[in-house]
């Protein structure tokens, strides 16, 4: 054999290199230089990374293993090569090999080229689905550009390869002194051995890397995101499995925060797209996976007893260990059955066996002649008005039926529960049915292939494969394909209908084909939400999120006293304002009894868009005037008018420039980040005068002046003290109006003000409020003083068809209502002041945090770069929100550089979603995303 033999040297210890030595060593390549060397963490050569007292990178000096051939050093130095040509970046040779003297013998040592950017490295960091297969397509580029290359240096037994994982495990095992923890790995790798020992002549070879893991894969960081795009340190270079590469690159995810089994399905389908795997391949997988976890536990414990005082290896122990137990925490058949899936090699249910159903005998069909089947699945009636969080609700929901006549009562194969999930939560619940529930009236004996457990009431039947590992009852949605693949419906052999086979999801594409694409939706790949309740939203797979951004549902999702009096009205009457009835009369008085004088006339519309477009139409008709002042880095509404007036670059990024000549533009009272800053920012309003002032001066004095009253877009902000007075003041002077837009801040979100102009001691002539009006009921207004609003007939007459219609006009009653009798205003400022308290204390601790925003639950978190120049950390952001979403909150970011986090819940938000909402945030902070 030309190269090294793992099991003829027994270990490969470390070369030992002083940094003394290295730079002698390094001094050799650069002649004349002065090139300073620091040492790099390795578990069998001698890495140092070289820098000129500038700082500029000179190279990394690799000082190889002295068990390694000048034949191997050759071969990974070409692979290197060929890898490069393929399109990634690679570690290749800039200088040597040279042969030098080390504690082990002779060792060839060559400076290698320095890759900027890092590597995925770091076991308390995460790695977010896109970054994960970034990993699975470097893997695949790898093996790609490998398939032909050969070489006689590739001729060697490394301790790496997987087929040597076996003899590996029982060679190292005794250097594992915990014997609980030695027991597990030497009965795990056995067990994964004998899945792959049958497939081995199925399994392709070729010249692999061998270690494309998060170590040696490099990123690319543009503007704080990583992008694996590159490969390191070819040590491990042989000929193996091919599917090793897979492997080896997956487990590594694995030692990462937040990672478990299923994480690593991004990586397999981003291979699998590149090179793809044979069923074969596809079933070795994750044998293959249990095999190298074991291998790094053993090898480690090896390593480190070789290498004492060898940080790198020691440093990793507590991680491998780890990274096994995470291996193991799913059964193999599970992850086989879940990466078949995922590659479109297999799946689903398996058949009911046939020819069972006639010899079931006569006591099983009568009883269950007359079935009921319980729906608990997001979209059931019976979960309404919170009722899936109720204990016992499903025994409940049988009884009654049992009760009505029913013989027994059965739940659906395959059905994500919603009465399985819980709320605020970090990790998804179990909620897949993998088999069914029965309450019976009377005992029923089943047959012999069936698995029934239960109290004979209520039991529990499944059917699982032979020598399918214990199958749970409910399995969490990440792995239902997975732990399905080893089940069949039991229902047919009841003699119930068995349940529908699982439709493809495939409502995205429906939505793009049939909805207009400018009509976005949240996140790439987005949850099914299908049901909401106070402030949390349910999937369709029983995953259940803290809801921090619908701020339309001022009083929670699907609030029963609006559900109640919407439905009672709609069976009652429903048309248009020009009848005579008195809700629309008793929901007029009582918002404009929620204003000052003289705001005491209201216009009901559908939305807050109509609201503003009719304000500014107001304004014009009333003032003679044509032109109207808005504030930059503000949304208003979509339509002709108010999308005019309209100026975030984040919603329409052509909206200053496309702003027609009517509508002028002040500076956004930013006092965070804008002009002015902190003490300064009361120039703000200094500015807006002037330019109110000079553009009545060139004879078009404004018609109006409109902003939100707190500055909504830029993420919570409140005005400069005494901007809206001095504007307000300005622009009546030449005979304007002073108009509010409420839509978001009012109705009690502030905490402290019902309204928002409140706070800035000011009166409107005019404001406008929709969103929480009809908490998701299509309602807006717009309110103004008599004298105003009898100016519009001038006009022409006003009329919305369903604005102010009997049932909008009760959505609006009862929401004041329900905002007064629960107390929703007093909560805003309880929960929302002890939520800006926890965000100030992250602020503390994270310097992402650039700004906490807000008051009530109005709030925004700003992220930045850099404290000093606030530069915006706009793709951190998105990141964040991704994140966040994985561990069950719905947050999305907002401002004209996105870089802040919107944070408007339903005023129903209690202490502890407040908390879980904080607490997710700092993990995320604090692991990355």
């Amino acid at each position: 054999m030309a190269g090294v033999d793992f099991f003829r040297h027994g270990g490969l210890p470390v070369p030992q290199v002083t940094i003394q030595e290295a730079e002698r060593i390094a001094a050799s390549f650069f002649p004349g230089r002065t090139v300073r060397a620091q040492p790099l963490g390795s578990q069998q050569d001698s890495n140092f990374l070289l820098t000129e007292p500038a700082g500029a990178v000179a190279g990394v000096l690799k000082i190889a293993n002295p068990a390694f051939s000048a034949a191997e050093i050759q071969a990974q130095d070409a692979a290197a090569e060929l890898v490069a040509a393929a399109g990634l970046r690679a570690g290749t040779v800039r200088h040597g090999p040279v042969t030098v003297p080390v504690d082990g013998g002779p060792a060839l040592a060559r400076v290698l080229t320095y890759l900027p950017g890092g590597t995925l490295a770091g076991a308390g960091r995460y790695l977010s689905p896109r970054v994960v297969a970034g990993l699975g397509t470097v893997a695949g580029q790898v093996s790609r550009a490998l398939r032909s290359f050969t070489h006689p240096g590739l001729d060697r037994v490394l301790q790496w390869d997987l087929r040597h994982a076996p003899r590996v495990v029982d060679t190292l095992a005794g250097h594992v002194g915990d014997e609980e923890l030695r027991g597990r790995v030497t009965a795990a790798a056995a067990a994964a051995w004998s899945r792959v020992e049958p497939l081995a002549g199925q399994l392709p070879g070729q010249t692999v890397h061998g270690d494309v893991t998060d170590d040696n894969v490099v990123c690319r960081v543009a503007r704080g995101v990583r992008t694996p795009d590159g490969v390191i340190d070819f040590g491990d270079l042989t000929s193996s499995w091919a599917v090793g590469e897979l492997a080896v690159a997956i487990t590594s995810v694995l030692r990462h925060a937040g990672a478990e089994p299923c994480s690593v399905l991004p990586a397999v389908r981003a291979f699998g797209e590149l090179r793809p795997l044979s069923a074969a391949e596809a079933a070795a997988l994750w044998p293959l996976v249990v095999l190298r976890a074991a291998v790094l536990v053993v090898s480690g414990e090896q390593q480190a007893a070789l290498d004492d005082g060898n940080d790198y290896v020691t440093g990793a122990l507590e991680h491998e260990r780890n990274l096994f137990d995470r291996a193991m925490s799913v059964p193999a058949d599970v992850m086989t059955g879940l990466i078949l899936a995922e590659l479109g090699l297999g799946g689903g249910p398996l058949p009911v066996p046939s020819g069972v159903v006639p010899d079931l005998g006569p006591n099983l069909g009568p009883n269950l002649e007359h079935c009921a089947v319980l729906d608990l699945s997001v979209q059931s009636d019976a979960v309404d008005e919170g009722a899936w969080l109720e204990p016992g609700l499903e025994d409940r929901l049988a009884a009654a039926l049992l009760a009505d006549g029913h013989d027994a009562v059965a739940t659906r194969f395959g059905e994500a529960r919603l009465t399985a999930s819980t709320v605020l939560t970090g990790v998804s619940p179990a909620t897949v049915a993998t088999g069914i529930d029965l309450w019976l009236a009377a005992r029923v004996e089943f047959p012999a292939q069936l698995t029934v457990s239960g109290d004979g009431t209520r039991v529990h039947v499944s059917l699982p494969a032979e020598g399918a590992p214990e199958v749970p009852p409910l399995v969490r949605p990440e792995y239902a394909a997975g732990w399905l693949s080893l089940v069949a419906d039991p229902a047919p052999l009841l003699g119930l209908p068995a349940a529908s086979p699982p439709a493809t999801d495939d409502l995205l594409n429906r939505r793009e084909a049939s909805f207009a694409a400018v009509q976005e939706h949240y996140y790439r790949d987005p949850p099914r939400i299908e049901r909401g309740w106070r402030h949390h939203l349910a999937a369709t797979d029983g995953r259940v999120y803290l809801d921090m951004v619908n701020n339309v549902t001022v009083l929670g999702h699907g609030h029963p006293r609006v559900e109640a009096a919407v439905a009672r009205q709609l069976r009652r009457l429903n048309t248009n304002s020009r009848f005579n009835y008195a809700s629309v009369v008793e929901f007029s008085e009582r918002l404009a009894g929620l204003l000052p004088e003289p705001l005491q006339v209201v216009f009901l519309v559908n939305s807050g868009s109509e609201a503003v477009d009719l304000a500014l139409r107001l304004a014009l008709v009333a003032t003679g005037h044509r032109d109207v002042v808005a504030v930059r880095e503000a949304y208003h509404g979509w339509t002709y008018a108010s999308d005019a007036v309209s100026t975030s670059t984040a919603d329409n990024p052509n909206a200053l420039s496309t702003r027609p000549p009517w509508v002028h533009v002040v500076d956004a009272p930013n006092s965070y980040r804008g002009r002015y800053r902190g003490s300064e920012s009361v120039r703000y309003s200094g500015d807006a005068v002037r330019a109110i002032g000079e553009l009545a001066a060139s004879g078009r004095p404004p018609a109006a002046f409109l902003a939100e009253p707190f500055y909504g877009n830029a993420g919570g902000m409140p005005l400069p003290d005494g901007y809206l007075a001095a504007v307000y003041a300005e622009v009546r002077r030449h005979g304007g109006l002073a108009i509010a837009d409420e839509i978001q801040v009012g109705y009690g979100r502030l905490g402290h003000w019902f309204w928002g102009f409140e706070q800035q001691g000011v009166v409107p002539d005019v404001v406008m409020v929709a969103k929480a009006m009809g908490n998701g009921y299509p309602l807006g207004a717009v309110v103004t003083s008599r004298a105003i609003a009898a100016r519009y007939r001038d006009a022409g007459y006003f009329f919305s068809s369903t604005g102010g219609s009997p049932v909008s006009s009760v959505a609006g009653l009862t929401v004041l209502d329900v905002i007064r009798d629960e107390g929703l205003q007093a909560n805003a400022a309880r929960v929302g002041g002890h939520l800006k308290g926890r965000l100030e204390e992250l602020a503390v601790r994270h310097s992402l945090i650039g700004a906490v925003h807000g008051s009530g639950l109005y709030l925004g978190v700003e992220f930045v770069r850099d404290r000093g120049t606030l530069e915006p950390a706009t793709e951190e952001t998105a990141a964040i929100c991704d994140r966040m979403l994985e561990l069950g909150v719905i947050i999305q970011p907002t401002s004209d550089r996105m870089c802040v986090l919107k944070i408007k819940p339903p005023l129903c938000l209690d202490v502890a979603g407040a908390d879980f909402f904080a607490d997710a945030l700092d993990r995320v902070l604090t692991e990355g995303w």
